[in-house]
């Protein structure tokens, strides 16, 4: 039986100008009839690699030409996108999106890092120098005192005693291994500054908690095993502690006491111990949360300037913009923090420039965002200052409702 050759026809070769897809002729990069790319999908890998990178950002010389004016020339950029003038820069939804990333990325490493301090729910760090401070304060006092004749020997007792009092509660902060004791002095010292403030006028329940802390203190301090609960979170709206709504029924309003009350434990533990976690859930729920602020605020310029005729669009292009810049201008702080705090001396003079810098980029922001708001709006100076400041209020209770809705949800996921 004789094989048979099966000779297999080779496909045409097509032309270069001719369209892979469906092989019409081709002028430009782009077939005009299925709009399919000449160029072939099948390259190198890091070929590939620059081709994602520069979806998401554009990669080329449109970022150089994006970047500078976004941080300098307030407002230049949303009037070259409204009019038309789009192809030389980044969309303004894939510059917010790499900038945002980028940002909450670095936030989320500087805010957790182990030796950060520039963030503590606590507040441990602030307490402890306002307690370091009063200690100086008082003992210039004494030393004033020591020096005058006669000596008032009651007031330099007081001072001195004072001072002894405010340093061993220092101490007691600082113990953070005894996460109890730690708590206990935190909430005196805070109370010991309400009665300096309130010039030894303290509620009777104020004084009854401290003159309690006071004793429980004494006993941590001596290793007794003690049960300490901090003050009870509070966000309810009756007498009585709890928390009702009228258009909830009555079992949903139990359910919602106990969900409060849920909270209101994991809140006090993470305050009590370790609040890296809790941190960290919050910083995680921020990009999504702005996600959804970002149409929000767009919505608030509409309805601000609705004698405009601006498209919704320009409103949220305007928001993208004015984020993406706020966002830069914070990622540029946080390296500078890091660049003093890591690789600076105190008191050299490039530390002293970045310090300046930093306090020129802060002060950079509120005028950027009016400058902005006058180019794209193009109103006169009184109508632009009323609604900035209509808008920068508005969008400061937005900010905190936020943060509060993010606070919660962390809460939730601890």
């Amino acid at each position: 039986m004789s094989d048979k050759i099966v000779i297999k026809a080779e496909e045409p070769q097509l032309p270069e100008n001719t369209c892979s897809n469906c092989h019409a002729p081709v002028e430009g990069a782009y077939c005009s009839q299925c709009g399919q790319s000449i160029e072939s999908t099948l390259k190198y890998f890091w070929t590939v690699i620059m081709h994602l990178l520069d979806d998401i950002f554009s990669f080329d010389s449109r970022a150089s030409r994006t970047l500078w004016p976004l941080m300098f020339r307030p407002g230049f950029l949303t009037d070259e996108y409204i009019a038309g003038r789009r192809v030389h820069y980044v969309p303004p939804i894939r510059l917010y999106l790499f900038i945002s990333i980028v940002f909450f990325i670095s936030l989320k490493f500087t805010v957790t890092s182990e030796d950060n301090n520039f963030v503590n729910i606590n507040g441990q760090q602030a307490l402890m120098v306002k307690v370091a401070d009063h200690v100086s304060t008082l003992e210039v006092q004494r030393k004033a005192l020591e020096l005058e004749q006669p000596i008032d020997s009651a007031a330099l007792i007081e001072i001195s005693t004072e001072i002894d009092k405010f340093t061993e509660y220092k101490a007691d902060l600082a113990r953070t291994e005894n996460l109890i004791l730690s708590s206990i002095a935190n909430e005196i010292i805070r109370l010991e500054f309400d009665k300096i403030d309130d010039k030894a006028t303290l509620s009777t329940k104020k004084l009854e908690r401290l003159d309690h802390l006071s004793k429980q203190i004494i006993k941590a301090r001596n290793g007794e095993l003690i049960e300490f609960k901090q003050s009870p979170l509070s966000i309810g709206n009756n007498e009585d502690g709890s928390l009702s709504f009228d258009f909830l029924s009555k079992e949903q309003n139990v359910k919602l006491n106990a969900y409060v009350e849920l909270l209101g434990q994991k809140a006090n533990k993470a305050f009590q111990s370790d609040t890296g976690p809790l941190v960290q859930q919050v910083i995680e729920k921020l990009p999504q949360l702005m996600f959804i602020l970002l149409p929000l605020f767009a919505l608030l310029l509409k309805i601000i300037f609705i004698f405009s005729k601006r498209l919704y669009l320009e409103h949220l292009t305007v928001a993208l913009h004015s984020h993406s810049f706020i966002f830069l201008t914070i990622l540029l702080l946080q390296l500078s923090n890091v660049i003093q705090d890591e690789l600076l001396e105190e008191g050299s003079t490039v530390e002293s420039i970045l310090t300046a810098l930093s306090v020129g980029f802060l002060v950079w922001i509120p005028i950027y965002l009016f400058m902005m708001q006058k180019r794209v709006y193009k109103q006169g100076y009184f109508f632009t200052t009323v609604k900035y400041i209509f808008i920068g209020t508005s969008y400061t209770l937005l900010i905190v409702g936020t943060g509060m809705i993010a606070f919660i949800w962390g809460l939730a996921d601890i």
